[in-house]
């Protein structure tokens, strides 16, 4: 990418992230929406939230114990593809928060861009989603452990939906190379 266009691509990104970030603050310090918000994010700290419903999926009739091994390693993968080298290209740094947090909040080591919490969402609801009726479900979930990030200051907006579309992603690319077996043969 060529100098002025790399500039004006980041241009928009800063305008994006700022747009997004001014509509945050509107809600943001909200006491049931900071409950909310910073539990998401608490959850989806090294995927604990996935794996919890992962193992809990598992244990229903129609499914067996190895998808929750699928989903765990899945996520394995992911979490060391993004932060490893898909972090270490980028070396973004996380948004200033200046005043006291209402609530505690671990403070991640790796970089900003893009989300883990996000691309963690994303590709463990397309995994979990798979012939699954509650796929929306794991969706909407993904959604707000992604947007939380924003919520709770700890990713720029534009570090969440990169994740979030890499997620996507990741999560095709997982269901091609490690499908679920034959419906008749899942149970």
């Amino acid at each position: 990418m060529s100098g002025p266009l790399r500039r004006r691509a980041a241009r928009a990104v800063a305008r994006f992230d700022s747009a997004v970030e001014r509509r945050v603050d509107r809600v943001r310090g909200n006491p049931h929406l900071d409950r909310v918000m910073y539990a998401a994010s608490a959850l989806g700290d090294f995927s604990l939230i996935w794996h919890l419903v992962s193992a809990t999926r598992a244990l229903a009739p129609d499914r067996r114990p190895e998808h929750a091994v699928r989903v765990a390693a899945v996520l394995a993968v992911e979490s060391a593809l993004v932060n490893g080298p898909i972090k270490n290209l980028f070396r973004r740094h996380r948004p200033a928060w200046e005043q006291e947090r209402p609530r505690r909040l671990r403070r991640p080591r790796t970089t900003s861009f893009p989300s883990g919490h996000a691309s963690a969402a994303m590709t463990a609801a397309g995994v979990l989603a798979e012939r699954d009726p509650l796929g929306p479900l794991y969706y909407a979930l993904g959604a707000v452990v992604a947007s939380s990030r924003v919520y709770v200051k700890i990713h720029h907006p534009s570090d969440v939906v990169a994740g979030a579309l890499l997620g996507v992603a990741l999560a095709r690319i997982a269901r091609r190379v490690w499908p679920l077996p034959d419906a008749g043969r899942a149970r």
